[in-house]
């Protein structure tokens, strides 16, 4: 499973949850419009690097424990989440209460993912884009080109702790704006939704119930990812590489999207009794602006295939596929489906 990590993903994750298994799949034109900020009281525009700074180190320094909740139009999923940090490495379980049960453990960038129906275990490395409610790069010092900061006068409620509300609107149509609850004395980010042009609510992510300084222990962590007796274990591989090496360019650069990594995808295979065979490999080369995120997957095209192009969309997640010679592209990120199809058009063979 090709997989693409953005603000809070929904066909792979989003922001943190396609990767732990939840998909909240719905129509997002139904939501209500995000409730104005009260009369009279207009918003400070703040500065950006330093609540970036403080928002990053919250969820990075602290254990916490919690259930959080992602909601897309009609669609509900929900998840128990146990995080922990010593400095230099971070580990999370996840584990999924809506729909198929899964297990999700991560140990930095290690990923592992137990399968209780199949008795599998997937295992991959998987880069840290941004995960809930992990979600901002602390190095994304140029995110004031393509954003601006506003805090809200007044805060509410979240899973019982007192809050700051912010504002971080684009400044193009080339990527979505998003209102977020942080945690009032840690700035730890407890609710976050992401917003249409119109400023509609098209996805939304928050702790209905969360432990700050939870008693949560790494060594247990570690030996539960260990722990595979009785799954049969599957490997995802990411090689890196370069697109010029697989022959792809990108005729023109869109405003703050930059690469930042480009690896071929070989799918797991089943591995039982030391015996396996590997799958096909496709190219996954990312973009980012250091908050949003956009993934180009190129493979074969397959002549079984029915059409020529293909679009989806889920909650914030859209995704566009189409053909190109002999192969097949698909773009997917949480960014407006015109940006999807800038990309789209701007992606060749180079030879």
């Amino acid at each position: 499973m090709h997989m693409h990590l953005s603000v809070k993903n929904k066909f792979f994750w989003s922001l943190a949850l396609a990767a732990y298994g939840l998909i909240a799949i719905g129509n997002a034109g139904a939501q209500p419009a995000v409730a104005p900020t009260r009369a009279g009281a207009a918003p400070a525009e703040r500065n950006l690097a330093e609540w970036l700074g403080k928002t990053h180190e919250a969820s990075r320094r602290r254990a916490y424990s919690g259930t959080f909740v992602v909601t897309a139009g009609n669609s509900m999923s929900s998840a128990r989440m146990w995080h922990v940090c010593d400095g230099t490495q971070q580990l999370e379980r996840v584990e999924t209460l809506t729909g198929a049960r899964r297990t999700t453990i991560r140990r930095n960038d290690d990923v592992i993912t137990f399968v209780p129906e199949t008795r599998v275990a997937v295992l991959e490395k998987r880069e840290s884009l941004g995960l809930f409610p992990d979600l901002l790069q602390a190095q994304a010092t140029n995110l004031g080109d393509f954003y601006r900061l506003q805090q809200a006068p007044q805060g509410d409620r979240v899973a019982g702790h007192e809050t700051e509300v912010f504002d971080l609107l684009p400044r193009d149509d080339l990527r979505f704006g998003y209102r977020i609850w942080t945690e009032k004395k840690t700035g730890l980010m407890v609710k976050l939704q992401t917003l249409d042009a119109e400023r509609r609510v098209l996805e939304q992510v928050a702790f209905s119930e969360l432990q700050l300084n939870a008693p949560v222990k790494m060594d247990q962590l570690i030996r539960q990812m260990k722990d595979r007796d009785g799954y049969t274990l599957q490997q995802t591989r990411l090689v890196p590489t370069t697109p010029q090496a697989q022959g792809w360019q990108l005729t023109a650069a869109l405003p703050g999207f930059s690469p930042v990594s480009c690896h071929t995808v070989q799918e797991p295979q089943a591995s039982v009794g030391g015996a396996s065979a590997r799958a096909g490999s496709s190219m996954q080369w990312v973009f980012s602006d250091g908050l949003a995120s956009v993934s180009v997957f190129a493979q074969p095209f397959d002549v079984t295939r029915q059409g020529n192009e293909i679009e989806m969309s889920t909650g914030a997640t859209h995704s566009l596929a189409r053909r190109l010679g002999e192969h097949w592209v698909t773009v997917v990120g949480e960014v407006p489906p015109a940006t999807l199809r800038a990309f789209a058009q701007r992606i060749e063979r180079s030879r």
